[in-house]
């Protein structure tokens, strides 16, 4: 601070003027010469750079540094000799600070001339200060000039005396400035984000200001970490923005990352607000949409027609986006067992309309939940607060694996939501007043369904309503039963993982599942039907040879109508999630003509090919899905021919339509808003003379529309109240506030036609739930052409699974043609060897080979061709397995309880039409408790359960079943060689051995588990020091069973 007044306070530290020798400071030797800031205070430090730490001229710099900036450059610059500090003295000063027990507080001190204020910044230490201070002295100009008329020094004994004095006035300033402080001012946009966010504190709001979204407090942090924007601080919060096209974007990356997302727009432009009455006051703002993994539907998260890369992304994204909801019923047991409960569940897919609900009775390992949940693979779960802690360990451990940027959305709710009388009440009122069910009957199909499925179908339509996606659920018709024993055969949570039937065991992508083997389909929609293909294979012969049927036309026939119509689908949208958008009122006009234009094609694609369908296409299934779909379409293409493609995708709902004449409500509203455009369009003739300029035209800017550009040198002859809403270097943008009132009517326009269409969003539906059938055909065909492959024989009657030659459908694949898999065959039948007991070397393929039969056999009830020269297979009713050794520390278990609660579970469903896997069971306990496990569980499914069974195990002992039951039993092992290398008699070396990978008849004696001790690279002394114990503990079992 520059001054010439001699009156300074005693607590100021004054520094010489330009040119004057450096001050004498008592006791001190001369010291050496540094750079200072402007000048320091006790027991804080004064400086210039402690206001604004940011760039000059950045956004948010205080204005008075800005001016001051101005005025130090406008002077002359001075040569100033640099003054000096003792080392000594700084240091004194230093421990003087860090002995102060009060902090600097921000005051402001009013200099005794020119009334100049100067801010005090808060700091912690003086050290710290002076530690940032010399970091900045060789970026930055020497500190302010002193007058060279009056210097002053003094010593540290009077500095100590001044600040003192100086606490006490500064206590009574601190007390003013903190009543001050504590009645916030907040700015008016800042008032009202704080009322929003009041009503929706657990969403992340985009809150829209002019050419784009801001996010405020807690909110823009997120945004800044997620989306990698910059965060900044902002009068009272930290805040962030994102530019308004980029909206869709950025919200679906919240939403993947788990975030519920409310888009908060302004309901008034900047032209009619400052045309209209309230044009001082804040923009009126609403929170249009909400958005969570489950419910991103809407025109905030849409693309652009014109934008390959945009509708190539939402394509892509076509896993399924099941919102799951849970309620347990712990009253409704009569044999109550710690742990057990009834559980009903509900699940919405409002992208795609597909409900499906599920009651089921479970036990404390929640093994039925499981497999419900890993088979929907949900994306958000709603869940009451009370929930069991047996079901909170499940959801903790799926969701523990769920990949980072995968992550399950978890959404709470009040318990009192999921209680029975008050979800009647919920129910009852949301079908007699929001439908229109004069019969009755679609409430009483709820009030049919088991009390914890209608406690958890309140608590979904209490949450889509906060979406506006309550209508999903009107039709309760069209809901499905997840699980039915009947129609599907049953794959557990435990068979879903072992057999990497969605995703592998490694990074839990879909590459190297089953799922990824069957996937060739070409349409987001076809893929999702092909996933529920692969998680319910049929249990009725019939259905599986209409698909093998289907299946084999398109693999043999020459006909060309099959490529016309693959060739449509690889051009096809996910057309069944915009029916759904449409159908919630929430697509844009984009979308709109996208979907109608290419039901429309597809609709008039296969009314030419009606022909040859008819006398080409054989199969049934083919048949009647290509034929039905042009009739359910029909409707659609009345839609195309009044739509205006143009006006479509330029978002212009006043010219969307050409003909009205089908929509008397249309053209009605359509007639109104022409007669408002031509009021407008006449006041066109008195503002050109207004402005002088006969060839002005009317331009939209920004989705503004009605605006007239006008020179800047004409603006004076502009009237005083029209509005300017922009200006360039020549030009500049007027809005007229004549046609405020007239602009707002054609803001009303609502696009009754979206409505209309809406009529027909089951028939349209079920001509997409066609189409995907179809799609699922080809994908099939073309699993079937890859080579090696035969159609499967699948009866209905004879428990069997024959198999010649068969491979594993996804090592097959990985491998490739360099190498080649070793195939294998497999005789299971009811009536012959129903057992088979695997024993060989670790790594012997022991494991491939059981996945390799459960893998066909689920492939042949699907509907596909199997890996195999050929197969038979009778219809199994489930498929349980038990494999692999890891503990579960969410749920309590270690790894042997693992082991047996599978065990458990399977003991209790297995059926003698089921097919059963048990791999090492016993493994995880001693050897003789292992071995007592695994011979007591094998002789009961042979004996009790009578299921065909795959049984891997190392204990030699187990395989003495096939002497008690030799008809039902077989012992097999993984055929290989023993490398007889030369070595003397004494030398003690692991046997290496060749596998051959091809299973054998007979027993395997030994399991060479030092040979794999050798693969692995285990310490050459290690492995002799094992291979002469294991000698030595073989000389002794040998003994024994001599004697």
């Amino acid at each position: 601070v520059t001054t010439s007044d001699s009156s300074v306070p005693a607590h100021y530290l004054l520094w010489p003027s330009p040119g004057a020798p450096p001050p004498q400071l008592t006791s001190a030797p001369p010291p050496p010469r540094i750079v200072p800031q402007p000048c320091f205070s006790l027991p804080g430090l004064l400086c210039q750079s402690a206001v604004w730490r940011g760039k000059p001229g950045g956004e948010g710099e205080d204005v008075e540094l800005r001016r001051a900036r101005g005025r130090r450059r406008n002077r002359e610059p001075k040569k100033c000799a640099r003054p000096c500090i003792c080392v000594k003295t700084l240091n004194k000063l230093r421990e003087f600070c860090s002995d102060s027990k009060h902090p600097c507080n921000r005051v402001q001190v009013d200099s005794l001339q020119g009334n100049q204020s100067v801010r005090l910044e808060k700091c912690p230490t003086f050290v710290e200060r002076t530690l940032e201070m010399n970091s900045t002295l060789h970026s930055q100009d020497t500190g302010s000039q002193v007058s060279e008329k009056e210097q002053s020094s003094f010593s540290l004994n009077q500095f100590s005396a001044s600040c003192k004095s100086f606490e006490g006035s500064q206590n009574i300033s601190n007390t003013n400035l903190l009543s001050k402080k504590t009645k916030s001012i907040y700015t008016p946009l800042e008032l009202q984000f704080i009322e929003m966010k009041e009503q929706y504190k657990d969403a992340i709001l985009c809150v829209e200001c002019g050419y784009k979204y801001r996010f405020f407090g807690k909110d823009a942090e997120i945004a800044a970490k997620e989306l990698n924007i910059y965060c900044h601080q902002d009068h009272n919060f930290m805040t962030a923005s994102i530019p308004t096209h980029r909206l869709f974007v950025h919200v679906r990356r919240l939403v993947a990352k788990g975030y519920k997302v409310g888009v908060v727009k302004q309901m008034e432009t900047a032209a009619l607000k400052a045309a209209g009455e309230n044009k001082s006051s804040l923009f009126t703002r609403k929170l249009t949409a909400l958005y969570t993994k489950s419910t991103l539907i809407g025109e905030d998260i849409l693309f652009d027609l014109d934008d390959p890369v945009d509708v190539e992304e939402l394509t892509a994204d076509v896993s399924d986006n099941y919102l799951l909801c849970i309620c347990e019923n712990k009253e409704s047991l009569r044999d109550k067992k710690k742990g057990d409960v009834v559980i009903g569940i509900v699940a919405v897919q409002p992208t795609t309309g597909e409900v499906v609900f599920d009651s089921f009775q479970d036990s404390s390992s929640r093994l039925e939940l499981e497999s419900r949940v890993l088979r929907l693979q949900p994306v958000e779960l709603l869940l009451p607060s009370d929930l069991s802690t047996q079901s909170e360990r499940l959801i903790s451990s799926i969701t523990s694996v769920s990949l980072r940027d995968d992550r399950i959305r978890i959404e709470r709710m009040e318990g009192i939501h999921f209680e029975y009388s008050h979800a009647f009440q919920l129910i009852t009122d949301f079908y007699t007043r929001g439908v229109l069910d004069t019969t009755g009957s679609q409430l009483s199909i709820i009030l049919n369904l088991d009390k914890p499925v209608i406690c958890s179908l309140a608590a979904v339509i209490m949450y889509l309503k906060e979406f506006n996606l309550e209508k999903i659920l009107y039709n309760p018709s069209n809901f499905k039963q997840l699980s039915s024993e009947a129609e599907y055969m049953t794959i557990n949570g435990t068979t879903l993982k072992n057999l990497e039937i969605l995703q592998n065991q490694t990074d839990m992508k879909t590459k190297g599942s089953l799922l990824w083997v069957l996937d060739h389909t070409k349409t987001s929609f076809g893929r999702r039907k092909l996933k529920k293909w692969v998680t319910q294979p049929l249990m009725k012969s019939s259905e599986i040879n209409a698909r093998l049927d289907a299946v084999s036309e398109i693999l043999l026939s020459e006909s060309s109508v099959f490529d016309h119509i693959q060739n449509h689908l690889c051009k096809m949208p996910d057309i069944e999630r915009g029916l759904c958008s449409i159908y919630h009122k929430k697509c844009s006009t984009q979308e709109f003509f996208l979907i109608v234009s290419t039901l429309s094609c597809l609709e008039t694609e296969l009314q030419a090919l009606f022909p040859a369908i008819r006398s080409q296409v054989k199969a049934p299934l083919l048949q009647m899905a290509l034929l039905e779909i042009p009739e359910l379409l029909s409707p659609v293409k009345h839609y195309l021919k009044i739509l205006n493609e143009e006006a479509a995708k330029a978002g212009d709902k006043t010219q969307l339509f050409k003909d009205l004449t089908e929509f008397p409500t249309i053209r009605k509203q359509k007639d109104d808003i022409q007669k408002v455009i031509s009021k407008i369009q006449f006041h066109l003739q008195e503002i050109r003379q207004i402005i002088k300029n006969p060839s002005a035209e009317y331009v939209t800017v920004s989705g503004q529309e009605f605006l007239i550009e006008v020179k800047n040198s004409l603006l004076s002859s502009v009237p005083s109240n029209w509005v300017k809403v922009g200006r360039y270097v020549k030009m500049s943008l007027i809005f007229v506030p004549a046609h405020r009132q007239n602009y707002n009517i054609i803001l009303l326009l609502l696009l009754k036609c979206r409505y209309h269409f809406s009529e027909y969003y089951h028939s349209v539906l079920k001509a997409i739930s066609h189409l995907a059938t179809v799609d699922c055909i080809f994908s099939l065909a073309k699993v079937a052409k890859q080579g090696a492959y035969c159609r499967p024989v699948v009866q209905d009657k004879g428990k069997r699974i024959i198999i010649k030659k068969g491979r594993h459908p996804v090592i097959d694949v990985l491998l490739g043609e360099q190498d080649q898999y070793v195939p294998n065959s497999t005789n299971l039948s009811s009536d012959k060897e129903r057992v088979m007991i695997i024993t060989g070397p670790n790594m012997g393929g022991k494991s491939s080979y059981i996945k390799q039969v459960a893998l066909i056999t689920i492939m042949a009830q699907i509907g596909s061709y199997v890996p195999a020269e050929e197969s038979i297979v009778g219809i199994v009713d489930g498929i349980f397995t038990r494999m692999g050794a890891a503990d579960n520390i969410y749920k309590g278990r270690s790894t042997f309880m693992e082991e047996l609660t599978d065990t458990a579970e399977i003991i209790r469903k297995a059926t003698s039409s089921s097919l059963v896997i048990l791999d090492e069971l016993g493994r995880g306990t001693s050897t003789h408790d292992g071995i007592a496990i695994a011979y007591a569980t094998l002789e009961h499914f042979i004996r009790d359960v009578e299921s065909l069974t795959l049984f891997v195990t190392h204990y030699p002992s187990v395989c003495d079943l096939e002497k008690i039951y030799p008809e039902q039993v077989g012992n097999y092992h993984m055929a290989f060689l023993v490398n007889e290398e030369e070595r003397s008699e004494d030398e003690e070396n692991p046997e290496f051995i060749t596998f051959l990978y091809q299973i054998t008849r007979g027993v395997a004696a030994r399991s060479y588990g030092l040979n794999v001790a050798k693969l692995a690279d285990v310490p050459e002394e290690i492995l002799k020091k094992a291979a002469h114990k294991s000698k030595e503990l073989e000389g002794l079992i040998n003994m024994k069973r001599s004697e």
